[in-house]
């Protein structure tokens, strides 16, 4: 027999106060890096569920070559003024997974000294980008996220969109190798969109201590109003993965590194090409 409407609101009602009562009481865990799987699945990730399902109407593909279980280094393009898509990325990760895994990112120092972001990335699962952080997530048997193009990527003007930028030293692949775990590729297409950067004021970011200061089509001139992201279709898709295990003893080989990461960031730049020719119209449905 179905539940009527009141029975499903008073049960919502009642794990709700059960949530609290175990947030006031301390009755819950957190790993050794923070994370905390109960508060980002009731708070986090319902709040990105209504941006990438509903304001950016998300189509995800390629989830299949997500590992069900064990390690995996997911490596993506970085995109959009603010990094949206790493959160999008985890979040619909999570919700189209048949093992419904949670994404741990890694993140730029940056984000771990201001306020109260750091606790928001700690709490959702998130680390420096650091190679011994990377290896031990990776060595714990998790999906590991990690965006090599940096701030480079997500503060490039929107004359640049969807070039790939550099990927730095392939920190990202030396960890894979030591671990033997396999380099999945990731294409994002929408985070361009959102906040389209038409120029880096460069001397403000300077004063600000920012790695760019940007001006987008509703920021600074709409104030607050200018962060609402713009409605962009996106496309994710996770490609084939990279296998790495037959490599462990090169992880410190510089050649076979530069390879790898070239490899990786080849794949995404054609995956972003083909996801560009399905989506002609940015804001289409």
């Amino acid at each position: 027999m179905p539940d009527r409407p009141g029975d499903q609101w008073d049960r919502r009602v009642a794990n709700g106060l059960a949530f609290l009562r175990r947030r006031l009481a301390g009755d819950y865990e957190v790993d050794e890096f923070g994370f905390d799987p109960e508060l980002t699945d009731a708070v986090f990730h319902p709040l990105l569920r209504l941006l990438y399902r509903d304001w950016f109407r998300t189509e995800v593909s390629g989830v299949e070559h997500v590992p069900v279980d064990g390690p995996a280094l997911v490596v993506g393009n970085h995109s959009g003024t603010v990094a949206l898509d790493a959160l999008i990325l985890s979040a619909a990760l999570h919700d189209k997974h048949p093992a419904h895994r949670y994404l741990r990112l890694l993140g730029a120092d940056l984000v771990f000294r201001m306020p109260v972001v750091s606790e928001i990335a700690r709490k959702t699962g998130g680390t420096v980008a650091c190679n011994p952080d990377a290896e031990r997530l990776l060595g714990g048997g998790d999906l590991v996220g990690v965006f090599p193009e940096g701030f480079k990527g997500i503060g490039k003007l929107y004359a640049d969109r969807y070039k790939l930028q550099r990927f730095g030293r392939g920190g990202f692949v030396s960890a894979a190798l030591r671990t033997g775990t396999p380099i999945v590729p990731v294409a994002i297409v929408g985070g361009e969109e959102i906040y389209p950067m038409l120029a880096d004021i460069k001397p403000l970011a300077r004063l600000l201590k920012l790695p760019y200061f940007p001006v987008t089509p509703t920021f600074p001139w709409l104030g607050p109003l200018g962060m609402v992201p713009l409605p962009s279709k996106w496309l994710i898709e996770f490609c084939p993965p990279i296998p790495t295990a037959h490599l462990t003893d090169s992880a410190d080989d510089p050649l076979v590194v530069f390879n790898l990461a070239d490899q990786v960031r080849e794949t995404i730049q054609q995956t972003l090409h083909s996801l560009l020719e399905r989506r002609p119209d940015p804001f289409g449905p």
